[in-house]
């Protein structure tokens, strides 16, 4: 009975407990683009996949970027590695193939076009 009851006890405990975010989960400042503006990007998980929504736009006087989604579809490689997704630039308005790389507070996102034979890459901080 005292096992039994011990049982039920933890699985309610795991069943109350909150899913583990991903590590990448949270809000990031980009590098600024060449005019000085940068923007904060809020990354969750869509489904079973990981996007990221732009919050604020610094710099601009007209964000219309503001409440786009920036990252799509990019999941988890393990390791802190990422990838399968795409990036939409917002100042060239460009989307390109995309992966991203965790090392503590910098998340390196990087984008290709053209199978690789043009890319960009930015180094974001954690806020």
């Amino acid at each position: 009975m005292k096992k039994t009851l011990a049982a039920i006890a933890a699985v309610g405990l795991l069943m109350a407990s909150p899913a583990l975010a991903d590590p990448v989960h949270g809000t990031w400042k980009s590098a600024p683009g060449d005019d000085g503006a940068y923007i904060h990007v809020k990354i969750n998980d869509c489904g079973s996949k990981i996007c990221g929504t732009i919050v604020k736009v610094i710099g601009k006087k007209n964000p219309t970027s503001l409440g786009k989604s920036i990252i799509k579809n990019m999941m988890s490689d393990g390791g802190g590695k990422y990838s399968g997704g795409t990036i939409w630039a917002p100042d060239k308005d460009k989307t390109y193939k995309s992966k991203m790389s965790l090392n503590g507070n910098a998340l390196k996102v990087s984008g290709c076009v053209a199978g690789g034979l043009f890319c960009r890459s930015q180094t974001w901080t954690r806020l």
